[in-house]
């Protein structure tokens, strides 16, 4: 993907937060735990691996009112065309307060049988721009201006473009991810609602009868590096409620394929944006 979509990414504006608020309601986000085996899809360049596989354990719970937790867990095995197969893990937690004011988040990074590299931070929205404290790093603060989404706000935006028939949306997403020190500039592509129901069993869940899905493709950039091109590819088909099933992974030099194949629902509160 070429520079040119990073035109026009200075910020969300005011209208789509406003568009946002208005739709809160209709948009409800499902408690859920899904368990996705990795596998791998393409390979590509000297540099690529032959063999990879690995699983990814994700866990949302919370509401609005109450704000939204994930729990995100990877185990990856990989076999490099030469050399001994690497393992790596990452694991996060983050809490999202409600209107997304705040994020708290916790992450350990671990390389076969290496140390655990762990991350701790909070992130603040003040006046339009984004103060981040980081623990125990040289640098503990970092600023940023301009308006920038946290995680369930960013899917909540998504799934507000799909709902409203928009297949684009720019943004400016902070997870925690890396050294939690980056603002990552965002493409999402939504599709068209997907028809049909697909074949993994867990797909088959009452709750998700009838509801409707898209095909949803987001691009990460790292605005750092001049030739434009995206760090990585997530694509997924996106459920209302919040739900992803079939997911893609694109590291570049190869693509990862994400089975759904364990989803569990728990309660989750309906609540208006004024009750908090």
């Amino acid at each position: 993907m070429n520079r040119f979509v990073l035109i026009a990414l200075c910020s969300i504006s005011t209208s789509l937060f406003m568009r946002l608020q208005a739709l809160a309601d209709d948009i409800l986000l499902a408690g859920h735990r899904a368990v996705y085996n990795l596998s791998l899809l393409k390979s590509e360049g000297a540099k690529a691996p032959i063999q990879v596989q690995g699983s990814i354990v994700f866990e949302f719970s919370g509401s609005e009112c109450q704000g939204y937790v994930q729990n995100f867990h990877q185990l990856t095995e990989i076999q490099p065309a030469e050399g001994q197969t690497k393992v790596s893990e990452v694991s996060s937690a983050t809490y999202e307060e409600p209107l997304s004011r705040g994020f708290r988040f916790r992450t350990a990074t671990k390389i076969d049988n290496g140390l655990s590299e762990k991350l701790e931070g909070i992130a603040i929205k003040e006046n339009r721009n984004l103060v981040i404290h980081i623990k125990n790093k040289p640098v503990s603060q970092l600023n940023f201006q301009g308006e920038v989404l946290f995680p369930s706000e960013h899917l909540r935006a998504i799934l507000e473009a799909a709902f409203t028939r928009r297949n684009l949306l720019e943004a400016r997403v902070y997870d925690g991810s890396g050294q939690g020190d980056k603002v990552m500039q965002t493409l999402s592509i939504i599709g068209k609602p997907i028809e049909g129901t697909p074949s993994e069993r867990p797909t088959q869940s009452d709750q998700l009868k009838g509801l409707k899905r898209w095909p949803v493709v987001i691009s990460y950039f790292d605005v750092s590096h001049v030739d434009g091109q995206p760090i990585y590819s997530l694509s997924f088909d996106l459920y209302s409620n919040g739900v992803s099933r079939a997911l893609k992974l694109d590291y570049g030099d190869f693509v990862l394929s994400g089975e759904l194949v364990e989803l569990n629902f728990s309660s989750i509160s309906k609540c208006s944006l004024g009750k908090k």
